[in-house]
């Protein structure tokens, strides 16, 4: 019996230091850092990529993911500077820089994130007026990425850009901004009508002053005009002779 005691204390050894081991090899890809506590005080470095060694029940390890993150902030509803209450809501791209100030400095880095892009977009966007909210949206999303980055920076993280996505009007807005539009757009073409009529009107001045100057020009129009007249209707065109047309045929009388 000895001897089974023996075989069977064996198995449980091994056993034992097969579950140290399968806990105690860690393997990280390369897009993932370690943040690593021993008996509860940070170690000085990061772990990964690859495999590595920790003691089990002393060593605890924090994975971090070192790539882009893209969150989407939900739509916020944002009071602009000219009392138009409207819905926004927009994309952050950030990543860590630091994984260990992501971990220690920051209880959980993105909920942080996420709650100062809903601050920010809310205080940034309800400092400008509707036209510039739509217009202006380019420097609006460099100020909110600058605000942010700035924010995020002690934490270890970068924020890389912020665009803001959609702009929800109220339909009385899009109905007053529809008929804007509109009344922009029959404008436009009141305007383009009246130069048009004004180029007119001054090309028919110059004509007249050609004419005045030489009574034979006007003649020669009278006739080309009846001419394309005729071509046009295949009818009997009854029309007042000017008299200067037959004079050299009258004579003197």
């Amino acid at each position: 019996m000895p001897g089974i005691q023996s075989f069977a204390g064996l198995i449980v050894a091994l056993v034992v230091l097969l579950f140290v081991l399968v806990n105690a090899i860690k393997i990280l890809p390369e897009y993932e850092r370690g943040v690593v506590f021993r008996l509860g005080r940070l170690r000085p470095v990061d772990y990964g990529p690859g495999i590595f060694f920790l003691w089990p029940i002393v060593d605890r390890m924090v994975r971090v993911s070192l790539r882009t993150v893209v969150h989407d902030v939900p739509p916020q509803d944002i009071i602009t500077r000219d009392n138009v209450s409207v819905k926004v809501n927009a994309v952050v791209y950030y990543r860590v820089m630091n994984p260990r100030r992501a971990v220690v400095d920051v209880e959980n880095f993105h909920y942080a994130t996420s709650q100062l892009s809903q601050t920010t977009l809310r205080s940034v966007l309800g400092q400008v007026e509707l036209d510039t909210l739509l217009s202006e949206r380019e420097k609006l999303n460099h100020q909110l990425q600058t605000i942010l980055d700035k924010h995020t920076d002690p934490w270890g993280i970068k924020v890389s850009a912020v665009e803001v996505k959609h702009v929800d009007l109220p339909v009385e807005m899009q109905r007053a901004m529809a008929r804007q539009a509109e009344a922009e757009r029959e404008k436009r073409a009141k305007i383009i009508h009246a130069e048009g009529e004004k180029q007119a009107a001054t090309a028919l001045g110059q004509a007249a002053e050609v004419f005045g100057k030489n009574p034979v020009t006007l003649q020669l129009r009278y006739l080309q005009t009846l001419t394309e007249v005729a071509s046009e209707k295949n009818s009997t065109v009854v029309f007042p002779l000017p008299i200067d047309l037959i004079r050299p045929f009258l004579g003197d009388k």
